[in-house]
């Protein structure tokens, strides 16, 4: 478990800098009061490389790590982005891979992470609210997942969302790094209170085994960020055409939430089953919810989008909403349908549209295989969607009158709910593991980016979520950023 335990150092085992400061680091313990100072040089912990000081010990199988941290003294430059970080690292090799939970000398707070050796390190970035900065963090590591958690001072930890997904190979390292962020000077942060060992028995009630952080990541990719976190389950975010708000499920219901505040629960009358099928009109005006308590089965309704009485669009059901025409003349959505074919009767899953004022539904897919998860492109001449034809969900494509119907991804994943961006450059679209079927919840995915015109396929993220991650379109209205909910694995 330990190399060459150092009794000067607590629970630790060594300390080193990794990467080359150009000014060496120490630490110094003080055990009477459980307080380790780390004075740190070295440019930057991220990109590909790290430089900065480290107290560490080996450790294996599930850890948890937390402490007590703060600056003391002043600083330079007091908004510089010098890093206390609590670190899980697989080596000390400069490009090793890593998860830790950070605090900045500005008070950002994050999870990063860097997946393999040698790779970029990603991040997200905790919503604090009205906290400058916890007093409190913790690194949580279960299988091959990682959480961070924060609290105010005297309050408890509570997580922030965001979970990161890496493999750490055991043994690996555990302990405290401080980086300066500018290799002429050195910065010193204390932790006090550390604790490290195996994070507790999780058994919680199922209902919080769903905490779910609603996080937006910009196009092309960077820093996740994490816009709500709640120990309720929620699902399929909406971004408002103004950019001011998202709408998403909580509960059976829908809600409200500006970008930078909290939610509100919409008026939707009678309506208390909604699923994770909705979406806002072009104009903003509107809102297309998908409810299956009132009539008995998923049906489709339109009411304003700041909530009244709803109007039933689809007489027949299941229906499940998924997209508004850029006019907002027509709306598309998969249903589920018993039909006559080669004279015996089959139920199947095509893709429909109707007119977003009512009238008669329109089958596009004739396929014996699901169809799923349609959604307009910008100029309206496409609707992409999911099938199974190739006996795993695949992105297709077609003219928005059913016509030509084309395979765009074809890889081993399997690629559900691809939304064309309101710029027409990238589709995004969630990935699930080799074997997967259809589009469950609680697996490892993969949050996807391609260019509409063909292209390299990058990743956004990858996370725990599936079902209510992407239902539906969450793109911003500039096409910068993308929102999505993730779930914590634990």
């Amino acid at each position: 478990m330990t190399l060459g335990q150092d009794s000067s150092l607590g629970i630790f085992a060594g300390h080193e800098d990794v990467g080359k400061p150009a000014r060496p680091g120490s630490v110094q313990y003080d055990a009477a009061r459980g307080a380790y100072l780390v004075t740190g040089g070295g440019d930057n912990m991220w990109s590909t490389n790290d430089a900065f000081h480290y107290v560490w010990k080996q450790v294996s199988g599930n850890v948890s790590l937390a402490a007590d941290v703060r600056w003391p003294g002043s600083s330079g430059n007091p908004n510089a982005h010098r890093k206390a970080a609590l670190i899980l690292r697989q080596s000390q090799d400069n490009d090793s891979p890593y998860v830790d939970a950070v605090v900045h000398g500005n008070g950002l707070t994050s999870l990063q992470f860097r997946e393999t050796k040698g790779g970029v390190t990603a991040e997200v970035q905790a919503n604090l609210g009205a906290l400058a900065a916890p007093a409190r963090i913790q690194i949580e590591k279960r299988g091959d997942y990682a959480i961070m958690s924060v609290a105010a001072e005297g309050k408890p930890l509570q997580p922030m969302g965001g979970a990161c997904r890496l493999e750490l190979k055991e043994p690996f390292y555990a302990g405290l790094a401080v980086c300066s962020h500018n290799d002429a000077v050195t910065e010193t942060a204390e932790f006090t209170k550390v604790e490290l060992g195996a994070p507790p028995a999780y058994a919680p009630p199922v209902a919080e085994r769903s905490r779910s952080s609603l996080e937006v990541v910009p196009v092309p990719p960077s820093d996740r960020k994490v816009a709500y976190f709640t120990r309720d389950h929620v699902e399929a975010p909406n971004w408002s055409p103004d950019g001011n708000f998202f709408i998403f499920n909580q509960g059976n219901r829908l809600y409200r939430m500006p970008t930078n505040g909290e939610p509100a629960l919409i008026d939707t009358g009678p309506l208390n089953r909604i699923n994770n099928d909705h979406g806002i009109s072009p104009d903003g005006a509107l809102l297309a919810i998908s409810d299956q308590g009132l009539a008995g089965g998923s049906r489709i309704y339109v009411l304003p989008i700041t909530g009244g009485t709803p109007r039933l669009i689809t007489s027949n059901a299941p229906s499940y909403f998924h997209g508004w025409s850029p006019d907002g003349k027509t709306l598309v959505f998969c249903g589920q349908r018993t039909l006559e074919v080669n004279g015996r009767r089959v139920s199947n899953f095509d893709i429909y549209t109707i007119p977003a004022a009512g009238g008669p539904e329109t089958r596009l897919t004739t396929d014996p295989a699901k169809d799923d998860g349609p959604d307009y492109s910008s100029d309206g001449k496409y609707i992409y969607f999911n099938s199974d034809r190739t006996g795993h969900m695949q992105v297709w494509r077609m003219n928005a009158n059913g016509s030509n119907q084309e395979q765009i991804t074809k890889d081993e994943y399997g690629n559900v709910f691809p939304h064309p961006s309101p710029d027409g450059r990238w589709v995004v679209f969630l990935s699930y593991p080799p074997g997967a079927q259809d589009h469950p919840a609680n697996m490892d995915v993969i949050l996807r980016l391609m260019p509409a015109a063909g292209g390299r396929i990058r990743n956004l993220g990858k996370m725990f979520g599936g079902q209510g991650t992407i239902n539906v379109s969450s793109w911003a209205p500039n096409s910068r950023s993308v929102a999505y909910v993730s779930y914590l694995p634990f």
